[in-house]
């Protein structure tokens, strides 16, 4: 075994191989771009080097000279490629094995054997395994291929011979559209690969995506069963599950045997994943799917594998590439229970899933999952890399216990400081057609409008923003409670643009009566947890003048500042005011003293923030009437200017 290894990646799936790589007693090496400095899988390493002139991929983690040199410099006997990046590039293969290391994957020739959709879809016809009727030849003269599609039949869908991701894929439903199919998807095709190439395939109607997990040792391979990865958007896999509904024993025997064959005819080494396009209009059948590609690297995706058997995958890798054979045979591999995995990102569902960046303010995951994640509370999310916050992964005996664990660490999932899909993975969960296991890859498509509904907020919500704005949440007689003077409060605040004011009776420390408009709000603290409306008080977490209650996925407010509405409603421009009960922390006004319009004049704390106190004009400080640890009320006076000259 290795007393050493490099991790060519960053973020989750880097932490990933470092928790199994620690566990074996394996030393890590992690390196890191500019925007990675502070990054959870540079804490995680035993090592950590900086690498490149930059943050984009291109300066930092596609350099793969600099990253075997990083290798050799720190003493790492093998490099783990994670996925992306590095992860299925032959050349970088060749000059790692040319260093004389290991490169925890598969050869150069078999990842050159699948690299190109068109090659190994003729790869995998010699070798017995079913590929989807279709045009895979080198002839890219637009009349030919528009006449291949002609014979398939429609609908057709053009693929780019070197693509990923669903990038340079169009769906032709009739021969009208498919020239200018054809040249989109062979411009987007040049622009993503430089490779303008395509290939024609029938389009299945009513298609899943199913994929075989295989493990191989170069010259003999075993499956670890299938992965339904038909929730899609836009070609993107979303919710991920293990096995698949509806599998019979007869298919899945069929789809292993198909999936073994594929990795055994390239003498596969490592992980890999064996992508099957299945026809589900009639139910699964063994004659009903076909070949798309072969994924020659870990997946995204294989923690559900791994909680179905009961495998290690990354110790697995380990394993084979030091030199041991196959870890089990297999017949020694079986299935229990159900498992669902949910990718967490950071995007804005309803501005058409646009990534988002931002702070992670907050981040909670409950106890009863299991949440890959390369970020914590406290990091950024970088417009450099993808953007995923986590994998949300549940087991459970059945299907339907799964989902239900999978629904229940949704809702109890935190995240504050970045907008996310988490609302949109629930509704996902919830939905009957996937419940039921009646799925394909145009399920979203078609029930989009009904999964991207926003939460609804209710006066509850409302009326827990303002506890938290106002410090209420605590309020025991310990506390200060009863040196409180005032028992009727109020605050400003906003959700989506809407503003709203919540008023609060103090009805003693454990009662509290809210007013938000017409509704009216009772808390009560019960057993030593607050009550709203006969729900418990939602976890809550602030950041400046963010609040995040986690209920519904999670609902942001903004605490509007008074001073903002109060100089844009004027005022006396000479006297400067408490705008709420608070705080005099500091002062830096003096008689006499000469301002200049935006000067502080002084600090005022309340609502658990500090505000900065403005001179609204040019002019000279009359007086000073308040002084730091003073406490004072709304209204106060605390410096006035001298009268301004006409």
């Amino acid at each position: 075994m290795f007393d050493k290894i490099l991790i060519a990646n960053r973020g989750e799936i880097a932490c990933r191989v470092m928790e199994t790589a620690r566990a074996m007693g394996v030393k890590t090496v992690a390196i890191y771009s500019d925007a990675d400095r502070a990054a959870k899988h540079v804490a995680m390493a035993d090592e950590a080097v900086h690498i490149g002139t930059g943050s984009a991929p291109a300066d930092s983690y596609l350099l793969g000279d600099e990253i075997i040199a990083i290798a050799k410099a720190t003493g790492a006997k093998a490099i783990h490629p994670g996925y992306g990046f590095l992860s299925e590039n032959p050349e970088f293969v060749d000059a790692v094995e040319a260093a004389g290391l290991v490169f925890i994957g598969p050869s150069a020739d078999a990842i050159r054997k699948m690299g190109l959709k068109d090659a190994a879809k003729a790869l995998m016809e010699e070798a017995g395994v079913p590929v989807v009727p279709g045009y895979h030849g080198k002839n890219q003269d637009p009349e030919h291929l528009s006449g291949a599609a002609d014979t398939i039949g429609y609908p057709v869908l053009i693929k780019a011979v070197a693509g990923g991701g669903g990038k340079g894929m169009r769906l032709v439903e009739d021969p009208k559209g498919f020239d200018e199919a054809l040249k989109s998807a062979q411009g987007e095709a040049t622009t993503a690969f430089g490779n303008p190439d395509v290939l024609i395939e029938k389009y299945i109607q009513q298609p899943r995506h199913i994929e075989v997990q295989v493990f191989g040792d170069g010259t003999t391979a075993v499956h670890l069963f299938e992965r339904d990865c038909s929730l899609q958007r836009r070609h993107q896999k979303v919710i991920e599950e293990a096995p698949a509904p509806g599998m019979t024993e007869e298919m899945r025997d069929a789809m292993g045997r198909a999936g073994v064959r594929a990795a055994e005819a390239i003498g596969y080494k490592g992980a890999g994943t064996v992508e099957f396009i299945v026809d589900g209009s009639n139910g699964l059948r063994p004659d009903g799917f076909w070949f798309m590609e072969m994924n020659t690297r870990l997946q995204v995706e294989h923690p559900v594998t791994e909680l179905i058997t009961g495998v290690d995958l990354v110790e697995w890798q380990l394993r084979v590439a030091s030199g041991e054979s196959l870890p089990k045979q297999q017949d020694e591999l079986m299935i229990t229970g159900h498992a669902f995995e949910a990718r967490l990102y950071a995007e804005d569902v309803p501005k058409g899933f646009l990534p988002a960046t931002g702070t992670l303010t907050h981040l909670q995951f409950p106890v009863s999952c299991r949440a890959d994640s390369g970020v914590r509370a406290g990091d950024t999310i970088s417009p450099w890399y993808d953007p995923m916050i986590s994998k949300v992964i549940v087991h459970g005996p059945t299907r339907a216990v799964a989902l239900s664990r999978l629904s229940q660490a949704l809702a109890e999932t935190e995240v504050g400081g970045t907008v996310t899909n988490l609302a949109f993975l629930g509704a996902l969960a919830a939905h009957e057609g996937f419940s039921a296991g009646d799925v394909d890859t145009g399920l979203i498509a078609r029930d989009l409008d009904q999964l991207v509904q926003a939460p609804m907020v209710k006066p509850e919500h409302k009326a827990a923003a303002g506890m938290q704005a106002l410090g209420l949440t605590n309020t025991d007689w310990d506390t200060g409670f009863t040196l409180w003077s005032d028992m009727h409060r109020s605050v400003h605040l906003s959700h989506q643009g809407e503003e709203y004011e919540a008023m609060v009776e103090v009805d003693g420390p454990d009662r509290q009566i809210w007013a938000i408009g017409e509704a009216q709000v009772v808390a009560n603290r019960i057993g030593g947890a607050w009550v709203l409306g006969g729900d418990r008080l939602p976890p809550m977490a602030q950041a400046g003048n963010t609040i995040t209650v986690f209920d519904g996925y999670g609902i942001q407010f903004e605490v509007i500042d008074p001073l903002d509405r109060a100089s844009a409603a004027g005022g006396d421009m000479n006297l400067i005011e408490a705008p709420m009960p608070g705080l005099v922390k500091a002062v830096f006004a003096e008689a006499g003293q000469k301002v200049k319009e935006g000067d502080r004049l002084a600090i005022l704390e309340a609502m658990k923030m500090e505000h900065s106190l403005l001179a609204a004009r040019d002019g000279t400080v009359a007086e000073v009437l308040a002084a730091a640890g003073d406490q004072v009320e709304a209204g106060a006076a605390l410096v006035r200017l001298e009268e301004a000259e006409d």
